[in-house]
């Protein structure tokens, strides 16, 4: 081959290269980015209305379905999905998976410009809505908190906003959060009867307040040759300014707000978010890794900083950390290397005993530098270190030592033939070329289903096709450059050389098998299409987990109650979860942070906060170890149901792949009640089915609400609107926005009250004077309205413009997703009653599967299209390709094998180890099917010699490549955890059987079908 001719007329030249590439793959290893897992793109964007005073189902029809019209006009929505509560309403909208990344800006652009176009027909005093796309997928993986001891808010945000500028220089910090701080507020609370005395409304002195308070410009003036601006002064800089301004009298003069109002600087109330840490009082800053950057040099970089930020904090306050994404990403990426340097090791060490010493460190030498140049390629082309592109390079490292083996073998061999050692190089590089280049592309493409998927699950596993295709390329060119200049420089056939015992041994054996079957070629078939039917019925019998929880020492826990809970009843909830994890879990616990009434921002991209909620609360708790979290996540449950019961309290790890709950049934019907009925037979069924918890729906139970009928003709006799109720009750209740104070770079509203508004009842509210707008004696509330108690929905939730409830369940430790889908499936289709145009469909773990696994599956076709393009071009036969892709499925009898041998489970990762281990073997398939045509055509034997030559002569490049590939996958089935078990076992086990398939049914169904029945034909 030209290639290998180059190499070894230009050796200097191959040398530098071969030493710039060691010296710049070291450099590209060490400034690779390092993430846990591959990231992956949120399609996921929320509109966002408020509509204060409304209730779900107003929300819903005069704000919701019209905004999801609008959504659904743009094309690539997948899905849309709402939640109307009172005053507000949530429209999420999902894109389809095949929008790329790239795209998502302009999609969420367009769909922004619609609801702008369709603002003006909402109805009036909504807030919003506004498309909340830009925090949806970045991660803030590093969360410091400061505990908080004797400062108050202002003086806590001071501090706060210090830090978060200066982690904002960091050079790989994209973005910093601080949660956890109130929202100030300047209060001007006033008594309804002293201004009733004054002659005064609550109405005419914010009217008064609003029209001083003015950050309007007064335009521009010409003066000389200049345009100089006019600034009207009014606004207020001060409190005291709020305090001195003037208030008209209507009986004549004026009197200061101060003399009819206090005014005091405060927080919102009610308060709408807490947080605590280690059950004391806190903030958070949550910070975000720069895109392509080093998540661990970031953890690095912020550790620094605020070790000297620490000692100059006063006492009383403390940082501590809450998540450690950056640690975790250490450990995930140093344990992998760990167990990469253990994989490089096993293959070693094969090579050096089945090999010899000079071959094999020939052989072996190709593993560090293909791992080198793959590194750098990786860089190059912009993928960094994670779990799965370590688990790419361990995957590959069997498959990458097979050129080489094969190469050295064919070089010696014409050694041996009386070659010269330049002259038997260039002859064997030649003809195996094309055949090592082609079965390097069937095996990569066997993993591009996975890179073309068009899910979540293909952009967390993608990264291993592309991983396997430069590391099988990368073997490919060393091992017709490096390899023959090595094998040239420093092997020579020896005839005192004798073969390893062990091999001897297989040899022995294999010899009079393969005369065996070659003998009875019809039973072996037969025998091996019924282990393959039997293998398919051993399916059922496997537990299925499409993606396992993260292994991640960090359990969360939310905590929800009805939706209208007061938030400190909220926040006694946390402190007895608190109270409990301190005096019964401290030995497995480290830390607790409690976010109430907001989660946190996205800590992981299996987390996505919510909307704010007074009645919910999100604990992180980092426990010890991973066993640990099983412990915690127990004890929280339980704990949540026996001593919690008004809330739900679900305890569990980080989902994996994308989030979700494992069960989920989608309820769909006209009627509320309907959905409800429903709903309350299937949570009485998931409660007797074995291994469920956590049972609950996502509307919840039903609210009270007071309603308040004004009689109309009673206020048609007095000054009053139905306007001035409403504002009136506004006023005292909550408080009513009449301005803002500016102070430094920060806009406080200025909100006007009762003075007691806080303490109000419902007595209150009925003797509550109502003032007229325009002026005028003011009227008790009692004699305009009858207040009633009523009950309404707490959430109108659709999906696809349809009301829709979730019925959601978790499971049990030991439990799977079938274990539970399995027979409720046959209570849903049997047992359910079914009201008309009420509907169910499968959620959580079953669409999550169905939607990853279909992704994949649609792409296999073009991943099988492009093999048998290869496979054609390499044999131009029809009856060779089909021996190949015969050999492919029957990889399905020591994967289910495996699995059932070492009690693992059947899912995602599971497919992947079948489609690896595919590749593999058509690999193996084409390097047996070519040497067969190599003794016929070059060295003229027989059809039948041919196979038993080709048998014996690949017979080692195949066991070499098998125990390669399957020894260096045993540092990742011991240490890769849950996620990798399965795939590491479908291979390793599958590999050993695909061994027989390539070496005993290839040469079998080759006789077969090339009817070579004798030695002489």
């Amino acid at each position: 081959m030209k290639l290998t001719t180059f190499a070894l007329n230009r050796t200097r030249v191959v040398g530098l290269v071969l030493m710039g590439m060691v010296a710049m793959g070291l450099l590209a290893y060490a400034d690779m980015s390092r993430n846990d897992m591959p990231p992956y793109t949120i399609r996921f964007a929320a509109i966002v209305t408020t509509f204060p005073g409304a209730g779900p189902e107003r929300v819903e029809s005069l704000v919701t379905d019209p905004i999801e019209k609008i959504a659904q006009e743009v094309p690539e929505v997948k899905s849309i999905s709402s939640e109307s509560r009172t005053g507000l309403s949530v429209v999420s909208v999902e894109l389809r998976e095949d929008v790329a990344k790239k795209d998502l800006q302009a999609v969420w652009d367009r769909l922004r410009r619609k609801i702008e176009v369709a603002k003006p027909g909402l109805p009036q005093g909504i807030g919003g809505p506004t498309l909340k796309d830009d925090n949806l997928g970045v991660v803030y993986g590093i969360v410091f908190g400061i505990v908080v001891d004797g400062f108050d808010n202002e003086e806590t945000r001071h501090y706060a906003e210090d830090l978060r500028d200066k982690l904002l220089t960091l050079k790989d910090a994209s973005a910093v959060v601080i949660g956890g701080l109130l929202e100030p507020r300047i209060y001007v609370d006033y008594h309804p009867e002293h201004l009733a005395e004054l002659g005064l409304t609550a109405a005419s002195v914010q009217s008064t307040i609003a029209a001083t308070n003015i950050l309007s410009s007064g335009g521009s003036v010409v003066l000389g040759d200049e345009r100089v601006i006019l600034e009207p002064t009014g606004n207020f800089t001060t409190l005291d300014g709020v305090r001195a301004m003037l208030i008209a009298i209507p009986s004549g003069g004026t009197v200061a707000l101060r003399d009819i109002a206090e005014i005091t600087r405060g927080v919102a109330t009610p308060t709408q978010s807490l947080v605590r840490i280690n059950g004391k009082a806190g903030v958070t800053l949550s910070i975000a890794v720069r895109a392509d950057a080093n998540l661990i040099r970031l953890g690095e970089q912020v550790d620094a900083l605020l070790a000297v930020e620490q000692q100059k904090l006063p006492l009383g306050l403390e940082l501590v950390r809450v998540a450690d994404q950056d640690r975790v990403v250490d450990t995930s990426v140093t344990n992998f290397i760990g167990n990469l340097l253990q994989s490089v090791a096993v293959v070693f060490f094969v090579m050096l005993l089945m090999l010899g010493f000079r071959t094999g460190l020939v052989v072996a030498s190709l593993i560090p530098m293909t791992m080198l140049l793959t590194l750098l390629v990786m860089k190059w082309t912009g993928y960094g270190l994670n779990q799965v592109t370590l688990a790419g390079l361990i995957m590959a490292l069997g498959m990458l030592v097979d050129n080489a083996i094969v190469i050295s073998e064919a070089i010696l061999v014409e050694m041996e033939r009386g070659e010269k050692p330049r002259d038997a190089a260039a002859r064997a590089s030649s003809e195996l070329a094309v055949p090592l280049f082609i079965s390097s592309l069937t095996t990569s493409a066997a993993f591009l289903a996975f890179f073309l998927a068009d899910s979540i699950m293909g952009e967390i596993v993608g990264p291993l096709f592309v991983v396997i295709t430069i590391a099988l390329l990368s073997s490919w060119v060393l091992s017709m450059t490096m390899i023959p200049l090595l094998v040239v420089a420093f092997v020579r056939p020896s005839k005192s050389d004798k073969e390893s015992l062990v091999m001897a041994a297989v040899r022995s054996v294999y010899a009079p098998a393969l005369k065996f079957c070659l003998r009875f070629r019809a039973p072996v078939v037969v025998v091996t299409v019924v282990l393959f039917c039997g293998s398919i019925y051993s399916c059922q019998y496997l537990p299925f987990v499409f993606f396992p929880d993260s292994d991640r020492a960090l359990v969360q826990v939310d905590v929800s109650f009805p939706l209208g809970t007061r938030i400190e009843s909220t926040t006694d909830a946390v402190v007895k979860l608190e109270r409990f994890v301190n005096m019964e879990l401290a030995d497995e616990v480290v830390d607790v942070s409690a976010f109430i009434g907001e989660g946190p921002a996205s800590y992981d991209l299996g987390y996505q906060p919510g909307e704010a909620d007074s009645g919910y609360a999100h604990l992180l708790v980092n426990v010890t170890s991973g066993p640990a979290a099983a412990v915690v996540i127990d004890a929280l449950n339980e704990f949540g149901r026996t001593e919690l019961p008004e809330a739900q309290v679900k305890a569990r790890r980080l989902a994996g792949g994308g989030g979700g709950v494992p069960i989920e049934i989608r309820i769909s019907a006209e009627s509320p009640a309907d959905l409800y009925a429903l709903s309350g037979q299937l949570k009485r069924k998931l409660v007797a089915i074995p291994g469920t918890r956590n049972v609950g729906d996502n509307w919840g139970p039903r609210l009270k609400k007071f309603v308040i009928r004004i009689d109309q003709n009673a206020l048609a006799r007095t000054n009053l609107s139905n306007s001035d109720v409403a504002q009136s009750l506004t006023t005292v209740l909550t408080g009513y926005h009449t301005g803002e104070f500016r102070e430094a770079d920060q806009s406080v509203p200025i909100i006007m009250r009762a003075d007691d508004a806080t303490s109000f009842d419902i007595d209150d509210v009925r003797n509550l004077i109502v003032q007229p707008s325009r002026g005028g004696q003011g009227v008790p509330l009692s004699s305009l309205a009858n207040i009633e108690l009523d009950w309404q929905y707490p959430r109108v939730r659709r999906r696809n413009m349809k009301r829709t409830m979730s019925v959601t369940a978790y499971l049990q430790v030991g439990y799977t997703a079938t274990n539970v889908t399995d027979p409720l499936k046959k209570f849903l289709e049997n047992e359910m009653q079914w009201p008309k145009g009420a509907a169910y469909e499968l959620g959580g773990e079953a669409e999550q599967s169905a939607d990853g696994m279909a992704s994949v599956t649609n792409k296999l076709p073009l991943s099988f299209g492009i093999i048998l393009f290869l496979l054609i071009i390499q044999f131009n036969s029809v009856r060779k390709t089909f021996i190949v892709l015969a050999t492919v499925p029957l990889g399905l009898i020591g994967v289910m094998l495996g699995l059932h041998t070492f009690q693992s489970y059947f899912g995602f990762f599971g497919f992947l180890g079948m489609i690896s281990l595919a590749g593999i073997i058509i690999n193996n398939a084409i390097v047996l099917l070519d040497r067969i045509r190599i003794e016929r055509v070059d060295n003229g034997l027989p059809r039948a010699k041919a196979i038993e030559a080709a048998c014996h002569h690949r017979m080692r490049p195949i066991l070499l490549t098998t125990l390669t590939t399957a020894l260096g996958l045993v540092p990742l089935y011991l240490g890769g955890g849950a996620m990798w078990e399965p795939m590491a076992v479908s291979i390793m086990i599958g590999l050993l059987f695909g061994t027989l398939i390539t070496l005993v049914f290839v040469p079998v169904l080759y006789s077969l079908l090339f009817r070579a029945k004798s030695q002489t034909d």
